[in-house]
């Protein structure tokens, strides 16, 4: 702990630390008296207890970047109405902003005080004594250290990117996009470094989130497919366009009917 410049970070990142080790400690006894000792089961057990635990301020963050994507169709147009006028582009920006009620920043909060927990999780697996007898958890010889098999670290990338392209949806900026693809990479190559059930945390806690998103956005992906974004902008309308010409045609047709029928009466 001694390697954190704020001492009040460093305390409370201290403390948590400790109170995550007990609660390992303690979901593993609970492992031991149902007859199946394993640190794996504890680990999986004490990431959900984390999850549950910082599930309002999750939702909150995952609230805030709904907000944000929703009005991400009207940001580009402003963006592109006001590409020569920086300040009246800011202006149009914040005032759509307020109108919306919603900000870039209020989904940085939460996910602020997660992070001392995120920091605590760390210390407390990195160097946990664990049962030597009890140490080894489905292929893994050891969650002490690193998986020899790579796949533990592949898995927690693979999450990582679902997560990133889950969060981001599906109008992201090139550099955005780059960083879906970095970020994924330099997970799994830091997982080939960590202990196995530090590893083992990471790809339960994506799965957690993965669930958590899901839910919170369901139904709101069929409306993100209808607005005219630069992606799906031309399908929208090419559609209106078809939509217009049948109807023409078919008020054309009825017309030459009515024409017809009244010159067979007359």
């Amino acid at each position: 702990m001694a390697d954190f410049q704020i001492p009040v970070l460093s305390t409370l990142v201290g403390y948590l630390a400790e109170i995550m080790r007990f609660c390992l400690q303690f979901c593993y006894g609970i492992t031991q008296d149902l007859g199946y000792p394993s640190y794996g089961i504890a680990i999986i057990a004490l990431t959900v207890i984390i999850k549950v635990i910082l599930l309002p301020l999750a939702i909150k963050q995952i609230k805030s970047m709904k907000g944000m994507q929703e009005v991400q169709p009207q940001l580009a147009a402003i963006q592109k109405k006001y590409k020569n006028d920086k300040m009246r582009q800011s202006q149009e920006i914040q005032r759509l902003y307020a109108e919306k009620g919603v900000s870039p920043l209020s989904g940085c909060l939460p996910l602020l005080i997660q992070m001392p927990f995120l920091i605590a999780i760390f210390y407390a697996l990195q160097g946990f004594p664990y049962d030597p007898n009890h140490v080894s958890f489905l292929w893994l010889e050891s969650l002490a250290v690193p998986d020899p098999t790579y796949v533990l670290p592949v898995i927690s990338a693979v999450s990582t990117w679902i997560i990133s392209k889950q969060t981001s949806g599906a109008n992201v900026a090139g550099q955005q996009k780059m960083m879906m693809m970095v970020m994924p990479l330099m997970i799994g190559y830091i997982s080939v470094k960590f202990p196995s059930g530090l590893v083992i945390y990471w790809i339960v806690s994506n799965l957690f989130q993965g669930i958590q998103q899901t839910i919170m956005f369901w139904g709101n992906n069929k409306n993100v497919k209808n607005v005219a974004t630069p992606q799906n902008g031309n399908k929208v309308v090419r559609k209106v366009i078809r939509k217009k010409v049948l109807k023409k045609s078919d008020s054309v047709k009825s017309d030459k009917v009515g024409s017809s029928e009244e010159a067979e009466n007359k």
